[in-house]
């Protein structure tokens, strides 16, 4: 039976894998394993080790609390109700945060500016 914690943590590996646009076998390769593993991670299925999850945040650059951000930290291990991971679920914000991060810096922070006053005035 899957834990919400594990699926919670695989659903955070999944979403930062294809911000990073890495495939499951790119990232299998980086952390040493195969890419059927990753994707037993990444639905839940088997439990990252600690060391494993070390090594996987080492891989795509983020803490390893990156992969726990969102949890409400009840027993249940469930999400809280407006997480960055339930925003990513959604393809169309997905494909905007990647298009985001390919602007070169100087023009994303321009663009990030431009939306906070556009969200102001909405």
């Amino acid at each position: 039976m899957k834990h919400p914690v594990d699926v919670h943590v695989g659903k955070r590996i999944r979403h930062r894998r294809w911000m990073v646009g890495m495939t499951q076998q790119q990232l299998g390769e980086a952390v040493g394993i195969k890419f059927q593993q990753i994707q037993k991670y990444e639905t839940g299925m088997n439990r990252v080790s600690a060391s494993r999850l070390w090594d996987i945040a080492h891989a795509m650059e983020v803490p390893i609390s990156f992969f726990f951000e969102g949890l409400d930290g009840d027993s249940t291990g469930t999400a809280a109700a407006s997480t960055p991971g339930d925003l990513l679920a959604d393809k169309e914000a997905q494909e905007l945060v990647r298009s985001y991060y390919a602007i070169p810096e100087n023009q994303r922070r321009r663009l990030f500016d431009l939306a906070r006053v556009l969200s102001d005035v909405a």
